[in-house]
């Protein structure tokens, strides 16, 4: 087979790596579970009018079409999700009548976006979302126990080498309170504007204000001065009260996000941040907003962000309001097994021992060593040829697998540890490796 044209955007992890993602997520599962989040999965699949809003999709969606169609396929197009929430949603309604709420579901599964690729930015990525999902309605604590579920997801990940996170909150009735107490009225324009701060900077965002939101002088500096308020707590509120601007949607959004803040310092001070830049491009959010830093690696971006959607999910006579996030697995890797790598896995296979064959006409004795170790929960492989002892042990050795078990030495059966090079005797009924090298272990650089 001729080599294919690389993919850019398409992360294909080796062995090691693909050990260190598995582990990712073996906690991130762990995490969710201990606060009762049970796993869902959904199709790759929805049909384009779902993933579009009024008719319009403001994420690069892959469209997906059957290479023999037969023309039926134009009357309802098709394209992969570029998120898990959206499909969550249709779950939900779908599934109402058998689901108890309020539901917390987990989820982790790739999503496909068509943006160019660049630092943790993929077009094929594994998300990990959490939601609540109410019926008709769902209590406003719900907004402080999602991401404070996903801080301690990330406290998890630290015994990996993972730094740091800071979670930063705002509240979209906050932003459009406040836009439309300046006199603005394309609130959907404000937000693009403000979401866009750091990437192209405060005059740039001057001139998106003006160009698309109409906004004059004073209001472009009063959305900035906005914009500029952070705070690791309830004090921010004070900062935006004294800018002089009155909405009664500001009110609302300024009295939730207090709150808030307020109660994860209670629970975990420190830990969630006001920052009032936070616009999120999703259109679907409708009160609280969060992003993720890790402390440090700020250039990376958010590494889980979320919200607050009261109508997302409707049947016209029902709705289900949620609040959820979802941490980038993949733009994780990027940092942790990128260029500057900060994480490794002790060895490239899940094998610990590797049984030694003597001769083709001795393999059905190795092959019963190895499954007699299997047997008790010890990851075993044969070796694939009868070649010279040593080139076995290379080969052993290149793996990183620790163990090399010869089933005719001098004293029978012998387990030869490659590192230190001490060999013993050994009854594949009874023999155990250490707990440190049973499956390997992922430590930091």
């Amino acid at each position: 087979m001729a080599r294919a044209a690389s993919l850019s955007g398409f992360p294909e992890w080796l062995p090691a790596d693909r050990i260190v993602e598995e582990r990712v997520i073996d906690l991130l599962k762990h995490t969710f579970e201990l606060h009762g989040f049970a796993a869902v999965s959904t199709r790759a699949l929805e049909p384009l009018s779902a993933l579009a809003k009024d008719g319009e999709i403001d994420k690069e969606v892959f469209a997906v079409s059957r290479l023999h169609g037969d023309g039926t396929d134009a009357k309802n197009p098709l394209g992969l999700h570029f998120d898990l929430t959206v499909p969550f949603a249709r779950y939900v309604v779908e599934n109402a009548g058998r689901l108890s709420f309020p539901f917390k579901r987990y989820q982790i599964q790739p999503v496909w976006r068509g943006e160019r690729p660049q630092d943790g930015r993929f077009r094929e990525f594994v998300q990990a979302d959490i939601d609540v999902v109410g019926e008709d309605a769902l209590a406003e604590h719900f907004e402080v126990e999602v991401p404070l579920v996903m801080a301690e997801a990330f406290g998890r990940l630290s015994e990996l080498g993972v730094p740091p996170v800071r979670i930063l909150a705002n509240d979209r009735r906050l932003i459009e309170g406040f836009a439309r107490g300046v006199g603005l009225t394309d609130i959907a324009a404000v937000l693009r504007g403000i979401d866009k701060l750091d990437k192209i900077g405060e005059e740039k965002v001057a001139e998106l204000l003006a160009a698309e939101a109409g906004a004059d002088a004073r209001q472009q500096e009063l959305c900035l001065a906005l914009a500029r308020i952070e705070s690791p707590d309830a004090s921010f509120a004070d900062e935006v009260r004294a800018l002089g601007v009155s909405h009664p949607l500001l009110d609302e959004g300024l009295g939730s996000l207090t709150r808030l803040l307020e109660a994860a310092h209670r629970r975990a001070p420190g830990t969630v941040w006001a920052q009032l830049k936070i616009a999120r491009g999703l259109d679907y959010y409708t009160g609280a907003v969060y992003e993720t830093q890790l402390v440090g690696h700020e250039d990376l971006g958010s590494v889980a962000s979320g919200g607050r959607y009261d109508a997302l999910a409707s049947t016209g006579k029902r709705t289900y309001p949620g609040v959820g996030m979802s941490l980038g697995v993949s733009r994780l890797m990027s940092r942790l097994v990128g260029a500057d790598r900060m994480v490794e896995s002790t060895r490239s296979v899940p094998t610990a021992v590797l049984v030694a064959v003597s001769t083709e006409a001795d393999r059905p004795a190795s092959d019963a060593v190895a499954a007699a170790l299997r047997a008790r929960g010890i990851p075993t492989d044969v070796a694939p040829a009868a070649a010279k002892f040593g080139k076995q042990i290379r080969y052993a050795d290149r793996r990183g697998i620790p163990f090399v078990w010869f089933c005719d030495g001098e004293t029978g059966h012998e387990v030869k540890d490659i590192r230190s090079g001490e060999q013993t005797g050994a009854d594949p009924d009874v023999w155990t490796p250490p707990a440190d090298d049973v499956w390997p272990r992922v430590e930091r650089v």
